[in-house]
């Protein structure tokens, strides 16, 4: 069957509900799920919660609300801070929530090797609660994985928790594509969440469902956790048909990632044979091209993306399990349309170039002139 998304390159949030997925709402629970009385968002909640290895699960409406609810429920008193990635979505793209909803300050760190935080780089950058007045102390570390595509690699993660736990600092997981990294790696889900205190799991991106993120932790975390979910407005009523859908989405699209990661490495491989230079590796759904040596004129890209009947937008390319091979081959001719014109008419950004993401969970920053500022589109 052919979705609509198949041309749908900007990111993998545009993924839609299947005919099964819709299907299978009908038949939902109606329950509150405010008083914990949904059938099937408590099914999907201790589903998500056993695979991850987890007490207990949270449904909520979003992962910017997860990942958000979850480190306030990390936090007590400030003053205090959060480490995590300078590119990280909890401190870049979440609408300032860490300062307004949990009073935070932070601390963004570039990773050393340039791929992804070490053990070195948070201790380097850790403040300790040793007195000093001056200071808001380090209290959580917010990871994430996959960021930029890349996968957080498991020995290191496991230095970083081991340590944190040693200096009693709470460790957070933005996994909104965790389920990218364990597909690719080949591991249960639950081998990357037994090092953390929580875990955000995104439900409507790689996976497809059509809303919603789980986050998972001990129980009595998770109801205080609920507690901040209904304060910041996401106590949903009848939750169950979203939850279906999701639980669907869960059970029949995590074995498709594979199959996504496959296009985004050959299509990386394209790129390397085409001279188009990338940002980092390619290791599961995402293409990063390099803004600092690919100079792509956002007016030819979009024209080319058009004619090709592609969907395209900025340096970033996601790949998702409703697109399909022709697509993709499209993808590349319209790439190859716009990188040639930018050997000829490099792109050149007029004024003080801004910085936009353009995406919901991950790092890319593409460099977008002030006038294009309103035409640079947020996912």
């Amino acid at each position: 069957m052919t979705f609509e998304s198949h041309n749908e390159f900007r990111s993998d949030t545009f993924t839609v509900p299947t005919p099964e997925m819709l299907a299978s709402a009908v038949n939902c629970s109606v329950g509150d799920s405010v008083y914990k009385e949904d059938r099937d968002t408590l099914e999907l909640e201790s589903y998500v919660a056993k695979l991850a290895g987890k007490e207990a699960g949270l449904f909520c409406c979003s992962g910017t609300m997860s990942n958000q609810i979850a480190l306030r429920t990390h936090l007590f008193q400030p003053p205090h801070r959060i480490l995590c990635d300078y590119r990280s979505h909890v401190y870049t793209h979440e609408a300032g929530g860490l300062a307004t909803l949990s009073q935070a300050m932070v601390t963004p760190v570039i990773p050393s090797n340039g791929l992804y935080l070490t053990l070195d780089d948070i201790i380097d950058n850790f403040i300790p609660d040793d007195g000093d007045v001056h200071m808001a102390p380090t209290r959580v570390v917010s990871l994430e994985n996959t960021l930029s595509g890349i996968i957080f690699p498991l020995d290191e993660l496991a230095k970083i928790s081991h340590w944190c736990h040693q200096h009693g600092i709470r460790l957070h997981c933005d996994g909104a594509r965790l389920w990218n990294a364990a597909a690719e790696v080949g591991v249960p889900i639950s081998e990357y969440c037994k090092y953390f205190d929580s875990v955000s799991l995104c439900l409507s991106k790689s996976l497809g469902a059509p809303i919603g993120s789980v986050l998972v932790g001990p129980r009595e975390y998770i109801e205080k956790a609920n507690h901040f979910k209904k304060q910041n407005g996401g106590g949903i009523r009848q939750s169950g048909m979203l939850a279906r859908m999701a639980l669907m989405a869960l059970k029949t699209n995590y074995s498709k990632l594979t199959q996504t990661h496959k296009w985004a490495k050959e299509f990386g491989k394209w790129c390397d044979k085409q001279g188009i230079a990338l940002e980092v590796p390619v290791q599961t759904n995402f293409v990063f091209l390099d803004s600092k040596k690919v100079h792509l004129n956002p007016a030819v890209w979009q024209e080319a993306a058009k004619k090709h009947n592609v969907k395209v937008m900025g340096y970033r390319i996601a790949f998702h399990y409703q697109n399909d091979a022709a697509s993709v081959e499209n993808l590349k001719k319209a790439l190859l349309e716009a990188f040639k014109d930018s050997l000829v008419n490099p792109y050149v950004f007029r004024g003080a170039p801004k910085l936009y993401r353009v995406n919901s969970n991950s790092s890319e920053l593409t460099m977008v002139a002030e006038h294009e500022k309103q035409s640079a589109k947020v996912i």
